[in-house]
């Protein structure tokens, strides 16, 4: 094999292995960033889930405090008549 065969063999690997490196490091940064994706989706869910229960709380105690107000008013009321 000559010198000029051997370098062009030598570089020929050397730009393959290159090659399969940078795929593979490609594919890993990829998969975690899919990764990450599926975590803040999950994140994002338990905050919508922490959010609709905390509503449902306000909005109870609004229904509780309209009551308490409505009986108060009622009492008033009759108690000025």
């Amino acid at each position: 094999m000559s010198t000029a065969s051997k370098v062009a063999l030598g570089i020929s690997v050397l730009l393959s292995v290159g090659t399969v490196a940078a795929v593979h490091i490609q594919q890993r940064r990829v998969k975690e960033r899919l990764h990450e994706g599926v975590i803040r989706d999950l994140e994002r869910q338990s905050r919508k889930l922490e959010n609709i229960r905390l509503l449902q709380e306000q909005i109870t105690l609004t229904k509780q405090l309209e009551a308490e107000r409505d009986q108060m008013l009622m009492e008033k009321g009759s108690q000025q008549s």
